[in-house]
């Protein structure tokens, strides 16, 4: 794997070091070592996917609050997504600043994103799997978030959503 600080601070971007042959290819997607080497601390623990029917299916923005925060490793493993980061760690050199990188199942990337920074997601193909490794369990309750059109932010997105669910519609502007 090959580990490239992203713009914001403790963020990643992940691209597999492929061993090829004329049956495709085979890469690790994951090894702590290899992180650990990277500098990144991280333990999957719990591991979701995300299925989104539609092309301009919106997800987001969302995290977890302290002490239940969640790092993550996203990666598209169908379709295209558009993939956004916000760093909200008031501590932070980045804090308030955001990324964005596109996310596709044909060049087998990835991001590690790192605890108190939100995270979200606009499909760009229909029929998109996004795949999440979380380093910590999934806490009821502790889930927060801000509407992906909030103008604290100012994310620039590709496309204007087309699919919300009403979760992400209703959360409050960003207080922070």
């Amino acid at each position: 794997m090959k580990f490239v600080a992203a713009e914001i601070q403790g963020v990643f971007d992940i691209a597999l070091s492929p061993h090829g042959d004329d049956r495709g290819f085979f890469a690790r997607i994951y090894c702590p070592d290899e992180f650990a080497k990277a500098g990144i601390v991280f333990n999957s623990t719990q591991i979701n996917l995300s299925r989104n029917d539609r092309k301009h299916t919106l997800r987001g923005m969302h995290w977890q609050e302290a002490p239940f925060a969640e790092a993550k490793i996203v990666r598209c493993l169908s379709g295209r997504v558009h993939d956004v980061v916000v760093d909200l760690r008031p501590d932070s050199a980045t804090f308030r600043k955001w990324i964005a990188r596109e996310l596709s199942a044909g060049a087998a990337n990835a991001l590690f994103i790192p605890e108190g920074c939100a995270h979200g997601f606009l499909t760009l193909e229909d029929e998109c799997d996004v795949f999440y490794q979380m380093g910590r369990i999934y806490e009821p309750g502790r889930a927060r978030g801000f509407r992906y059109d909030d103008h604290t932010f100012a994310i620039e997105w590709p496309a204007t959503p087309q699919v919300i669910g009403k979760a992400d519609l209703d959360w409050p502007p960003f207080a922070g």
